[in-house]
Formats: structure tokens, C-alpha cells, sequence
């Protein structure tokens, strides 16, 4: 025979147990939704504001280009970047380093101090990165950018110097 308060006392600890578990089942999609409400939040703000920058850079772009005369002098400082958004402008006659992010004014920097060409392997430690394969991919994806861009030369594959720049520079730039 079934006694009936320790059969119902038994229920109440069985229901008290599974309301546990479902109260730190809650607490947990509780975290997990406000992780992912973050999240989105991030991912709106980021779009948001690369929108932002883009559409200045492009009212930027749009402006006609200053006269040599009025380029600005070395010691003034560059307009600010926006986040996230590197950007290496093609070079032309009166264009300063000063106008390049940070890390591609440093390496703009060291191959100027170089007396001859450099190879990605021996900028990365001299801009304070460590030698490591990835870092000097990346700084030699960059050194790329900067020929792409005019402000370097690449005349034997891997080896970087400044770009002879100006009317007589000699047309031979790799790509």
C-alpha cells in the first residue's frame, strides 16, 4: 500500500528538482541571449560607422587635388583614420609620409633608413614585431600595398625600397 504523504513528498522533490535544472537552463539562455545581443549590437555599430567612413572618404576622394604649393608640410598631422579602415593613398607629387597609418608610415620609415633594399624578414623586428611566419606575411602583404600604391619599389622580387618618385623616376616598378 502506497503511503500518500511520502508519495506527494516525493512528487514535491522530483518537481523542486526539474524546476532547478530549468531555472539554470533559463539563467544560461539568459547569458547566452544577452552575449548574442551584444554581439549585435557590435555588429551594428561597426557597419554603422564603416558606412560612415566610407562615405567620407569617398566625398574625399571627390574633392579636386590639391595644388603642389598647398600639399601639407611634414609636420602637420594626417587626417584621422577611421576605424578599422586602413588606408594607403595612391602617391603623387607633394604627398608626405605623414599621411599613411601608422604601421606603413614605420615601414615607409625603416626602408628609408636602409641602404639598400630590405626584405619583409628584416623590417618586421625593426617596426617591433615579433619574426614570426604570419607577421612577416602580413608586413610583406603591406610592403605590396605600398608598391601597388607608388610609394615603394620592388625591382627584385622580395627586396623593397623607396620608389623613385618624381618626373624622372624610371617607370620599372614591379607590381
Amino acid at each position: 500500500m502506497v503511503f500518500v504523504p511520502e508519495e506527494l513528498q516525493a512528487r514535491e522533490i522530483a518537481a523542486r528538482q526539474r524546476v532547478e535544472v530549468l531555472q539554470a537552463e533559463t539563467e544560461e539562455l539568459g547569458l547566452r541571449l544577452e552575449k548574442a545581443r551584444e554581439d549585435l549590437s557590435r555588429f551594428q555599430i561597426t557597419r554603422e560607422t564603416v558606412e560612415q567612413v566610407l562615405a567620407e572618404l569617398s566625398d574625399v576622394e571627390a574633392e579636386p587635388e590639391v595644388p603642389v604649393g598647398d600639399a601639407p608640410e611634414p609636420n602637420e598631422s594626417p587626417a584621422p583614420h577611421g576605424v578599422g579602415v586602413m588606408m594607403v593613398p595612391l602617391w603623387r607629387e607633394g604627398l608626405v609620409v605623414a599621411v599613411l597609418p601608422d604601421v606603413y608610415r614605420d615601414i615607409v620609415e625603416v626602408i628609408a633608413d636602409a641602404p639598400r633594399p630590405v626584405q619583409a624578414k628584416q623590417i618586421v623586428p625593426r617596426i617591433g614585431l615579433p619574426t614570426t611566419a604570419g607577421k612577416i606575411e602580413g608586413t610583406r602583404s603591406k610592403l605590396k600595398r605600398l608598391v601597388e600604391r607608388g610609394w615603394l619599389d620592388e625591382d627584385v622580387p622580395g627586396q623593397f625600397s623607396l620608389a623613385r618618385q618624381g618626373p624622372d623616376a624610371d617607370q620599372s616598378n614591379s607590381r
